[in-house]
């Protein structure tokens, strides 16, 4: 055999194509499946990989550790690209690229290839973390090599292909969206939704239900926290309780998919300039994110989370961008994980129709002090001292008013 490639490989059609094209080219080639909780039959994958001339499959469950590593760590800085985007793609890339960096070297491979397309995101996270993590890796990027773009020029080619080779292809109608599905989320693009104008189907949304059919009745959860990691979720109406991570988010998915929570369309920048349009369903990071953030509102002084909230944006825009493994990451996780350490204690939500309130929360690490803050009690603050403190800040004011109308103070 050849020189080795460890191709991250899904069974759907590109990647089987380039599986195959890959064994016709002389490599070697090592399948590697991530399961970070899209619902596929992966043993089916693994079949269809042997057959297609994969050398060996390896099938990684990364569900818990997606969870813990990754998902949680975005939560620390509350990353929302541009403002509504819970990066679910996105924050998935780099431990799936991580994984595959691992199985080369434990296999002696040569190469890493991937399957994403030359217009999108993915292809620059997958890259730039084989970069990160291991410079000496060479990478195959078939949307961007110019043979395999002369043979595949679209769908119908990729299709007569695989009928050509033997690899089975679904039969079925495909949904005539692009669509990526992993624990945090899914996400619909492509097809009608290229038209930004386009109001989506209800067909299109696959995990929440429409907030307009959601149960006319509130559901309380208690969320706990430890230094800005959920810990605990109690449903106050029956009771269900969940600690393990992976359970923990699995719930909270749940109940937000049966309440319509997390449904989010926009369009949005990628990194390479392109504007996309992106419909996402993310119902449990959604309870999950409002939850911590009025949590932080209790425990978390001023300053700092005013300098966290001026930060987060640039961590979002790292993540999408695909420098999960850089060094100003590691800088900006130091100063998040810093900004955590009293954020703890518990939060309950109500979750109805589309909607996740904060209703009540408390911690150990309150800042918050009812006497200080009560209308009716002086609580020890002399309210003389205000006088003194509005006159300072309103110096540089009045010196701004009366040098613009030319006079002198």
């Amino acid at each position: 055999m050849g020189e080795k490639v460890v191709l991250a490989y899904s069974g759907g059609l590109d990647t089987s194509v380039i599986l195959k094209w890959l064994c016709e080219k002389g490599y070697e080639v090592i399948a590697y499946v991530a399961n970070i909780g899209q619902k596929d039959d992966f043993e089916a994958i693994r079949e269809k990989a042997l057959k297609t001339g994969a050398s060996k499959v390896y099938i990684e469950d990364l569900r818990k550790e997606f969870v813990t590593d990754y998902i949680f760590t975005a939560l620390m800085g509350n990353a929302l690209y541009e403002g509504r985007y819970l990066l679910g793609t996105a924050i998935a890339r780099p431990l799936i690229a991580k994984k595959q960096v691992e199985i080369a070297e434990k296999e002696g491979a040569q190469y890493v290839a991937h399957g994403a397309t030359g217009k999108g995101n993915d292809q620059v996270r997958f890259e730039l973390t084989y970069a990160a993590l291991n410079p000496r890796l060479k990478v195959i990027s078939p949307w961007k090599d110019p043979e395999f773009l002369a043979r595949f020029k679209g769908r119908t080619d990729l299709i007569n292909y695989a009928m050509e080779k033997g690899i089975p292809i679904k039969a079925s109608k495909k949904r005539p969206y692009s669509e990526d599905e992993n624990l945090m989320h899914i996400s619909h693009e492509a097809g009608n939704l290229e038209d930004p104008a386009y109001i989506p189907d209800e067909d299109v949304f696959t995990w929440t239900v429409s907030p307009k059919e959601a149960p006319d009745e509130e559901t309380l959860l208690e969320i706990h926290f430890e230094k800005g990691i959920p810990v605990k979720v109690v449903n106050l109406k029956d009771g269900t309780e969940k600690t393990d991570p992976l359970e923990l988010f699995e719930y909270l998915n749940e109940i937000g998919a049966k309440n319509g929570i997390g449904r989010v369309d926009m369009v949005e920048n990628r990194f390479i300039g392109i504007k996309s349009r992106g419909v996402y369903e993310t119902p449990g990071a959604t309870i999950l994110w409002i939850a911590h953030r009025d949590l932080e509102g209790i425990t978390m002084d001023k300053e700092v989370m005013h300098l966290r909230d001026m930060l987060a944006p640039k961590f979002a825009e790292l993540i999408y961008n695909g420098f999960w493994f850089s060094p100003e990451m590691e800088f900006l996780l130091a100063a998040f994980k810093k900004s955590q350490e009293n954020v703890t204690g518990k939060v309950i939500v109500s979750v109805y129709k589309g909607n996740v309130m904060p209703v009540s929360r408390s911690s150990p690490h309150a800042l918050y002090n009812l006497e200080l803050s009560s209308m009716d009690v002086e609580g020890g603050f002399n309210a003389m001292d205000s006088r003194g403190f509005i006159n300072i800040h309103a110096l540089r004011l009045k010196m701004y008013s009366l040098s613009r109308k030319g006079e002198k103070a």
